[in-house]
């Protein structure tokens, strides 16, 4: 009897393990790309770094839980060809910090250090969007700034903001970096000097709030990719600048002792573009020796709606469409910011 059963079942038997092995055959052969591409969800996924880093992002969410976390239109993975981006997308107006009026999608390190102690950030990015609506006359409207160094006391000022600016109409647009003065006394005085990378620094502005200046002929295109690095070694920072058509151009900056101890100091670009402001302040003799500091990056959008009469350097007159974000994203009111590859880290000497 029990011959006879199983005689009866082995044809069924024989169909499912032939299913069986078919369906092994096709799970060997897939293409391994495909399956590692089908694991992409997160920008976690794509740079492993985020359990270093808090997050703010422009509708107001912050987050220091950024292993497997995404947020649709802010803060993502998107996929060409065969690279995955970690997208960075903010709006003119929305959430930001006590500290800014800007907004941003833009990650903070936890940890602090010094500049006696040190760091080092990497990026490598392509900056999709800047803001078509600002001032020209304004010197932060249609920029967002990539990659900095924050202090965390004192007057909470930034050594460093790495910026990407474009003028409405142009190809290129330009690469720069400010240093700002970690000002004596009170800091209504400070002020940022900027240098040229790769085109203008942030002193070039339009005549006019709807006339742009000649186009930089050495300047980065919008999705044009291009990598930095900020190493701080020993209270000396060291900037590197690379990209594939353009010369790599490297920079050195103390972050212990001053170069603007006396009004006389104070570089012509300040007395210049600040001016009108009546921003002339100078620096303490030792700069940011000793005061914590921490790297910052990602998007964080310059161009703001804060009316230019108030602020002719940094109130970009830019249109926010009362806050409505997805009517901001709709008619070019945000910055967008790629990036494929990040590192941090402690900071290293130079070669």
């Amino acid at each position: 009897m029990c011959t006879r059963i199983f005689n009866l079942f082995l044809p069924s038997l024989l169909i499912i393990g032939l299913a069986l092995q078919l369906n092994s055959c096709a799970d060997t052969t897939k293409d391994p790309k495909q399956q590692e591409t089908d694991t992409i969800n997160y920008p976690s996924d794509v740079i492993s770094f985020m359990d270093e880093w808090s997050i703010l992002l422009g509708d107001g969410t912050r987050t220091d839980k950024l292993v497997n976390f995404a947020k649709e239109d802010f803060f993502y993975v998107t996929n060409e060809g065969d690279t995955d981006w970690v997208v960075y997308k903010t709006p003119n107006s929305g959430v930001t910090s006590r500290t800014s009026s800007n907004t941003r999608t833009e990650l903070g390190q936890i940890k602090h250090w010094t500049p006696e102690t040190g760091g080092k950030l990497t990026g490598t990015l392509k900056v999709m969007h800047v803001s078509t609506s600002g001032d020209a006359r304004v010197a932060a409207s249609y920029s967002v700034v990539i990659g900095q160094i924050h202090s965390g006391e004192g007057h909470e000022t930034e050594p460093l903001k790495i910026f990407y600016k474009k003028f409405p109409g142009h190809k290129k647009g330009s690469v720069y970096w400010n240093y700002e003065i970690n000002t004596k006394g009170d800091n209504s005085k400070r002020w940022d000097f900027s240098t040229a990378v790769w085109g203008h620094d942030m002193s070039v502005i339009g005549p006019s709030p709807d006339t742009y200046p000649d186009e930089p002929e050495d300047g980065i295109e919008l999705g044009e990719e291009f990598s930095y690095e900020i190493n701080v070694y020993e209270g000396i920072m060291y900037l590197t600048f690379t990209s594939k058509d353009h010369e790599t151009l490297k920079f050195t900056k103390n972050l212990l002792k001053t170069e603007y101890p006396a009004k006389a100091d104070i570089p012509q670009q300040i007395r210049t573009l600040y001016a009108a402001i009546g921003r002339d302040g100078v620096e303490r003799e030792n700069a940011y020796t000793g005061e914590l500091q921490y790297f910052k990056q990602g998007a964080y959008n310059q161009t703001n709606g804060k009316s230019p009469e108030d602020n002719i350097v940094w109130s970009a007159g830019a249109e926010t469409y009362g806050g409505d974000i997805a009517k901001q994203y709709a008619n070019g009111c945000y910055a967008e910011v790629w990036f494929k590859a990040a590192t941090v880290g402690a900071g290293t000497k130079p070669e």
